[in-house]
């Protein structure tokens, strides 16, 4: 099986994918549809590993996306599907209503409103709270939109995840069932679960002030749902709430977000930890802690069309009752190259006891194992159409 790192980051493409919209498929004005999407590649090169050292990195086929959108009157609907080297599986697709000026309905698998808007990050790697469940995930449900003035709120209710929760080829991060084998200092510590997301309801306020030289967007959000054993029968509760800001100034861009979060899962093998899976891995992440998101980008325009570099930093602290939980770092250091149909992204990421980002530290906030900074380079090259 191919290691988990390489899975995963062969189909998170965040930032680029916000992207698309401007480069190849802006949602219709008028009635039709527009198709469009992307083809990638991505080199990795991680230097705590020697094999990958020795071969001065590998460069693979990443992903093919294809986006829909189109709208009839005030009818519509969006669309996209990803296709990667092992597997296959659909981000989101969904049905809308204008209801009128200020108000939108959204049907279907749609982009769970929590934390800032867009993104907590500006690399291809992700912010933090993502490998949490907490950015840019999508789940089935309908969600209100409402915007007008500056203020902008979204109301929404998910039924559940868009896969099945034994399921691990999936966009975004979300709930799992199944056996996590984990071994640390020699000890296997296979973990079962069997926990599912269900009956979520969402809201987000934010409000946009316009002022010289670009707009400021200050938020907060509310997330709660159950979790539901499907050994046991039995629910469980989890939530998370956020405080975030994001301010544009001359190209410059400031992002900021403190979250907390909590798994309370019935009937839990171990209250201290649940598992969680994402596009063909699993892994496990502490039941409760506080997130914090720094993040600085600044865009520079040029004659063929644009360079924004940035550094996104992220710090989750557990907060269980077991003490010997480590704190988990992530930082990502790059550029984002814009230039006719193609962007590239090129990153430099550090994580400390953070999954997919350290040798041996495959989880997010349980005990760390070793006491390494661990580093790898990344590059993602994509043409979009």
């Amino acid at each position: 099986m191919m290691k988990k790192s390489t899975q995963l980051m062969l189909s998170a493409v965040a930032t680029a994918v916000a992207m698309a919209g401007s480069i190849g498929c802006a949602q219709a004005q008028e009635d039709g549809i527009n198709i469009g999407g992307s083809v990638r590649v991505n080199y990795g090169l991680k230097l705590y590993d020697d094999s990958s050292k020795d071969k001065g990195g590998d460069l693979v086929f990443d992903t093919a996306t294809l986006v829909m959108k189109g709208k009839k009157g005030d009818f519509g609907l969006a669309a996209e599907y990803r296709f990667t080297k092992s597997t296959n599986f659909i981000k989101y697709g969904y049905g809308y209503y204008d209801i009128d000026p200020d108000w939108q309905l959204q049907f279907g698998i749609n982009k769970v409103p929590f934390g800032n808007p867009g993104f907590i990050s500006n690399s291809w790697w992700f912010g933090l709270p993502y490998y949490l469940g907490f950015e840019d995930d999508h789940d089935i449900g309908i969600k209100a939109v409402y915007e007008k003035n500056g203020w902008h709120t979204d109301l929404a209710f998910y039924k559940g995840a868009e896969y099945g929760p034994s399921e691990i080829k999936r966009y975004a991060t979300d709930l799992f069932t199944g056996t996590i084998d984990t071994t640390y200092d020699g000890i296997d510590n296979g973990t079962e679960y069997n926990n599912e997301e269900t009956n979520q309801l969402n809201l987000r306020q934010t409000y946009t002030m316009e002022h010289e030289g670009g707009s400021t967007t200050f938020g907060a959000s509310v997330e709660a749902g159950q979790i539901y054993n499907n050994k046991t029968g039995n629910n469980g509760d989890r939530y998370a709430v956020a405080a975030h800001m994001e301010t544009l100034y001359n190209g410059w861009k400031l992002q900021l977000q403190a979250m907390q979060y909590e798994y309370d899962a019935a009937d839990a093998a171990d209250d201290n930890k649940i598992g969680v899976s994402v596009v063909n891995w699993q892994y496990e992440i502490a039941s409760k802690g506080q997130v914090y998101s720094l993040n600085l980008a600044k865009t520079m325009p040029t004659s063929w069309g644009s360079v924004k570099c940035y550094n996104d930093f992220g710090l989750m602290t557990p907060d269980v009752a077991d003490s010997s939980y480590d704190d988990s770092i992530q930082n990502v250091t790059g550029c984002a190259v814009s230039a006719g149909p193609t962007y590239t992204m090129i990153d430099f990421i550090m994580g400390k006891n953070m999954t997919f980002s350290t040798k041996n530290n495959d989880h997010v906030g349980l005990p760390e194992f070793g006491d390494d900074l661990d580093k790898r380079i990344n590059i993602n090259f994509g043409y979009y159409f």
